[in-house]
């Protein structure tokens, strides 16, 4: 019984292992890619702001 379940507990995670390492699809590294963008407008956005800010503490 004891061997049973270690051979299923053996599959089951060779399986989790082997779906976790596919590569990502097109669409996928796409979506990565607009999330970076986004970040990255989001980031120069705020720089801005903060210079703005700066600019406007010194009058």
């Amino acid at each position: 019984m004891k061997n049973i379940v270690y051979m299923l507990l053996l599959t089951l995670m060779t399986i989790f292992a082997a779906s976790s390492c596919r590569e990502k699809t097109t669409k996928e590294k796409i979506e990565d890619g607009i999330e970076e963008v986004g970040e990255d407008l989001e980031e120069g956005v705020e720089e801005i702001e903060d210079e703005i800010d700066d600019a406007t503490d010194d009058n």
